[in-house]
């Protein structure tokens, strides 16, 4: 499909979002290769949920290092691609810890600096996808899905974030075309593919997806 050739999708969104099943729908959807967040071969991140405070700088730092090198991939393979998680929101992550004092200002400047000067080598993603979901529902679906690790995240964390991920979205829709989407509207991942696919078609800057209606097709 030509309106599909040499295609960054980035999905967005906070913790729980239904980020990881969206890009596999979407990369069966459009036949495009899916990049999944580094989550499992992470060697900060229990140390992170057990002592934030400690490993902000170290897991922040980590993160981007391992985002930067996937971003790059993506652009170097010169193919169609979905990534779980874009290199962007490490920002919102490093900016909410650093507000609510879980990291040193001056690691948070260091980490700026670097975010800013490794931003001027990367490629824009073609469209970001945001999963808005509510800092509630987020707390929700962290508990249903259990892991352990994520169990001390609490609901004022998770309000924090939401707010900066409100920020993030109205600043980066300024340069990338977004698409909001609220998940629960949908039945399933695959539908919102299809809706997705239409909203991209119309080259809209910040879109909000309304659900897939088979009959105007």
């Amino acid at each position: 499909m030509a309106a599909f050739e040499n295609l960054f999708i980035g999905i967005a969104g906070m913790i729980g979002a239904g980020k990881s099943t969206l890009a596999e729908a979407l990369g069966e959807h459009l036949e495009i290769d899916v990049y999944y967040e580094p989550i499992q071969d992470n060697e900060y991140l229990e140390d992170f949920y057990r002592d934030t405070a400690r490993y902000a700088f170290a897991t922040q730092i980590y993160l981007l290092n391992r985002r930067f090198q996937q971003h790059q991939e993506i652009i170097w393979r010169g193919r169609s691609a979905v990534q779980d998680r874009t290199i962007y929101e490490d920002s919102i992550f490093a900016k909410m810890l650093a507000n609510t004092g879980l990291m040193d200002e001056r690691d948070y400047r260091t980490y700026e600096q670097l975010f800013r000067h490794m931003s001027n080598f990367m490629c824009k993603p073609n469209l970001i996808v945001y999963l808005d979901v509510a800092p509630e529902r987020s707390m929700e679906r962290i508990r249903h899905r259990g892991r352990g690790m994520e169990s001390g995240i609490s609901l004022e964390y998770l309000k924090a974030l939401y707010a900066g991920y409100e920020d993030f979205i109205q600043d980066i829709s300024k340069v990338i075309p977004v698409i909001r989407v609220d998940y629960d509207r949908f039945a399933t991942a695959d539908e919102m593919a299809k809706v997705i696919e239409s909203e991209f078609l119309d080259h809209s800057f910040l879109r909000e997806a309304v659900r897939f209606d088979p009959a105007r097709t």
